[in-house]
């Protein structure tokens, strides 16, 4: 078998498809995209296209070594994502070609469900307690929101009272019945990280997420001293040597690598072990769409330190575009009390409507995040 064609397709709400092509008729899909740069990830992905086409798609980790090794000049989010993406379809291809879900060709499961946690309350969050209750209701266990609006490097304490209001309501609605994690998203700095970091430890908090920029990991130790509550990061790290220092450190208690950013599944396959001989969590970032979705899936199945798994359906970025608008069949992503059925089909376990995707490549999107800018006039962290 040969790769033959890679496609590529802009979608909304924010996603770039890949779809691969084989002399056999077997095709894969990925999903390479770093979100507000969907256009720089698709050239990177299309510099790349001419060392894939005629080789055998079956040969992945040598595919993977040529793309990140075959080059003077390597990683960073662009081209990590652009493997990324070439990588799952890859993994699909080869799921496909003998059977069988990816999970059983990288060790088989080692669990029968996974529990899943949703996003409330935006960029800007607000009316965090109805819309817990809200999802709580469905069965859902387990949520998550941005803890603050931008902050400055010092910044007044109303703006942490606020976020632990925020999570007092949801504590008072349902109490400890229900998993919160906060993510305070890079926006905070170090001196306000602390204060923020202790003040909301009452909470029993699930975890705190990317407390302070990857670039500023080291400021983690200080952190960690005015917590119990387990430090989550890793969504900006890109690949195993991104992660060594964090590990060797020992200050992150859940790593998020993002299966779009960070290698696929053959580099996030080999972070998870090494978190796990750190007897560090995994839970993969995943604010994407369904294929992304697919290949976390295919790693929390046979990871067994996954404990749970973020996904995109109703968060705030996908308006009039949902995580399930591009499946055939949509149901291989229901949620049952909080968990997920670990999928049973061939490759990564999801049929991608092609129809759907080719009209609505179409139109593409121009998503950016926005630009804030604190109440000095100085530019802030989003």
């Amino acid at each position: 078998m040969k790769i033959s064609k890679i496609n590529l397709y802009a979608v909304a709400p924010r996603w770039l498809f890949l779809e691969m092509e084989t002399d056999e008729g077997i095709t894969g899909w990925g999903e390479p995209v770093i979100e507000g740069k969907a256009a720089t990830v698709k050239t990177a992905v299309e510099e790349f296209i001419p060392l894939l086409i005629g080789k055998d798609p079956s040969r992945i980790e040598d595919l993977w070594q040529m793309m990140y090794r075959g080059f003077f000049y390597r990683g960073g989010p662009e081209v990590m994502s652009a493997i990324s993406g070439i990588d799952q379809a890859l993994w699909d291809i080869k799921g496909k070609k003998l059977g069988v879900p990816v999970y059983e060709l990288l060790g088989g499961q080692c669990r029968d469900k996974l529990k899943i946690y949703s996003w409330i309350g935006g960029d800007r969050p607000s009316d965090v307690r109805e819309s817990a209750a809200k999802l709580y209701a469905t069965g859902c266990k387990a949520v998550k929101l941005n803890a603050s609006e931008e902050m400055h490097y010092i910044d007044n304490f109303s703006k942490v009272q606020a976020v632990c209001e925020r999570i007092a309501g949801i504590r008072e609605e349902l109490g400890y019945s229900i998993d919160i994690g906060v993510d305070f998203h890079g926006r905070i700095h170090k001196a306000m990280a602390k204060v923020l970091a202790k003040e909301t430890e009452q909470f029993h908090l699930m975890f705190i997420e990317e407390p302070v920029l990857p670039e500023n990991s080291e400021a983690l130790k200080e952190i960690a001293r005015h917590t119990s509550t387990p430090i989550a990061v890793g969504e900006r790290m890109f690949n195993r040597w991104d992660f060594k220092k964090l590990f060797f450190e020992g200050y992150a208690d859940i790593i998020q690598p993002d299966l779009s950013h960070a290698g696929g599944i053959s580099e996030v396959k080999k972070i998870a072990a090494m978190a796990e001989a750190y007897d560090t969590a995994l839970a993969p970032h995943c604010p994407l769409g369904p294929i992304a979705l697919a290949a976390c899936i295919q790693i929390d199945a046979c990871s067994p330190n996954a404990f749970i798994q973020e996904q995109s359906l109703g968060i705030h970025y996908n308006k009039g575009t949902d995580l399930l608008d591009y499946l055939e069949d949509k149901s291989v992503f229901d949620f049952n009390a909080g968990y997920i059925n670990i999928p049973k089909g061939a490759g990564l376990g999801v049929k991608i409507n092609k129809e759907k995707v080719i009209e609505a490549s179409k139109t593409g999107h121009n998503w950016k995040n926005p630009i804030w800018r604190n109440y000095d006039g100085t530019v802030a962290e989003w």
